[in-house]
C-alpha cells in the first residue's frame, strides 16, 4: 500500500487548470522525483502536498489518512527551500532547533535531537557559527537538518541545488541520498535537472502539462521512454516515422520508404504500440559504406555538419528520412559531403508514441 496518495487532484489558478485529475502514489520509504519543464506542475504538486496550496477537486491521503484539507501549520512534513530560508540572525544551532521549540520540545530532548541530526549531515562542530559564515552546500545541509530535525512523517524538497555550483551540486545530491537513505524518510523531490533526478531517486515523474507522461525507475525511463514528449526530453534527437509494422516472436518489423527496421521486443519497453522511432546520438553506429553492410536498421547519407565534443565528434548525417545526429569518437573526422552509412542498433531503437 503506498504511503503517499494523490487521487483526482484538480488545481487552478484564475480558472486556469495546473493539475487535472493528476494521480501519483509514493510507497514509503521512497525517493521520488517530479521532473520536466518550467510550468509543467511540478512545483504545483510539490506546494499541494506541503499544504500551501488546497486543491480545487480530488483527495490527498498520507497512510490512510485524509490530509487534503488540513492546514499546513498541522503538517508534521520537513520542507527544504530553494533558497535554503535561514534566519541570518540565529546560530545554526538555533536554526535547527527552531521546529523544536514551536513544537514546545525543550531541554535535554531539544539537544539531543538538534546534536544528532548535526552528526548526520556532518555538521557537528558548526553549532556556534551563522549562516553567512557557511559555505552555500554547508548552509543547505543546514536546512536539511532542520526539516529532518522535527522527524517528519514526509520529506520535501523545492529545486534544493539550483543555488550551487556544478561541483558542489554533485557532492550534495550524493549526501541527500546517503541522509535519505540512512533515515529510510519517504521524500518527494522536485526539480528540472534530470541527472540530478535520476542518480538520487527511487522512481521518477516525467512531467508534461499537468500530467506525468511516464513514472518509473531511472534506468528504465532513460532506456525506454514511452512518449516523444519524454524521449525528447531525456536526450533522444533522432526520430523516424514508419509506415507499416507487424509483429514477429522477438522483434517488431517497420518499413518507411525502401528501408526496413526492427525493434527489438523488451519486457521493460512495454508494449511499444507506437509508430515513430526513437534513439540517442550515442547510440546510432557510424561508419563508411564499405565498414557498415547495406540490410536492414541501415541507412545512407553524406555527412552535413561535423561539431568537435571534446571525446568525440558529432555530425549531422542528410539521409532520405532527414537529418540524423550522431556521434563517434575518432581522430580524424570526415570531411564534409563525405558518404557514410547508419546502422540503428534493434536493442537500442525505442518506439514511442
Amino acid at each position: 500500500m503506498a504511503l503517499l496518495t494523490l487521487e483526482n487532484i484538480s488545481v487552478a489558478y484564475d480558472q486556469q487548470y495546473i493539475l487535472k485529475d493528476f494521480n501519483l502514489n509514493v510507497e514509503k520509504g521512497n525517493l521520488i522525483s517530479l521532473l520536466g519543464p518550467s510550468g509543467c506542475g511540478k512545483t504545483t504538486t510539490l506546494r499541494l502536498i506541503a499544504g500551501f496550496l488546497l486543491a480545487k477537486e480530488g483527495k490527498f491521503a498520507l497512510n490512510g489518512k485524509d490530509y487534503t484539507r488540513i492546514p499546513v501549520s498541522k503538517r508534521n512534513f520537513g520542507f527544504v527551500f530553494q533558497s535554503y530560508a535561514l534566519f541570518p540572525h540565529l546560530s545554526i544551532y538555533d536554526n535547527v532547533a527552531f521546529g523544536l521549540r514551536l513544537r514546545k520540545v525543550s531541554g535535554a530532548e531539544l539537544d539531543r535531537r538538534v546534536r544528532k541530526i548535526l552528526e548526520t549531515v556532518s555538521l557537528s562542530g558548526f553549532e556556534k557559527r551563522y549562516p553567512k559564515e557557511l559555505s552555500g552546500g554547508q548552509r543547505q545541509r543546514v536546512a536539511i537538518a532542520r526539516a529532518l530535525v522535527i522527524e517528519p512523517e514526509l520529506l520535501l524538497f523545492d529545486e534544493p541545488l539550483s543555488n550551487l555550483d556544478a561541483n558542489l551540486r554533485i557532492n550534495m545530491r550524493v549526501e541527500i541520498r546517503r541522509i535519505q537513505q540512512e533515515l529510510g524518510i519517504t521524500t518527494v523531490y522536485v526539480s528540472h535537472d534530470q541527472e540530478e533526478c535520476f542518480s538520487i531517486s527511487d522512481q521518477v515523474a516525467i512531467m508534461n502539462k499537468g500530467i506525468i507522461e511516464q513514472l518509473g525507475a531511472p534506468a528504465t525511463i532513460f532506456k525506454y521512454p514511452k512518449t516523444e514528449f519524454v524521449a525528447r526530453f531525456i536526450g533522444f534527437t533522432n526520430f523516424i516515422s514508419f509506415d507499416t509494422r507487424y509483429e514477429e516472436k522477438e522483434l517488431i518489423a517497420l518499413k518507411v520508404k525502401d528501408y526496413m527496421f526492427t525493434v527489438t521486443k523488451h519486457v521493460n519497453k512495454g508494449e511499444q504500440t507506437g509508430m515513430q522511432g526513437a534513439i540517442r546520438p550515442d547510440d546510432v553506429v557510424l561508419g563508411m559504406p564499405g565498414e557498415i553492410e547495406e540490410g536492414p536498421n541501415v541507412v545512407t547519407g553524406r555527412v552535413k555538419v561535423s561539431t568537435f565534443l571534446g571525446r568525440s565528434y558529432q555530425y549531422v548525417v542528410e539521409t532520405a528520412l532527414g537529418d540524423i545526429t550522431v556521434n563517434k569518437e575518432m581522430e580524424f573526422p570526415y570531411p564534409s559531403s563525405q558518404e557514410v552509412r547508419l546502422h540503428f542498433p534493434s536493442e537500442k531503437l525505442v518506439l514511442v508514441e
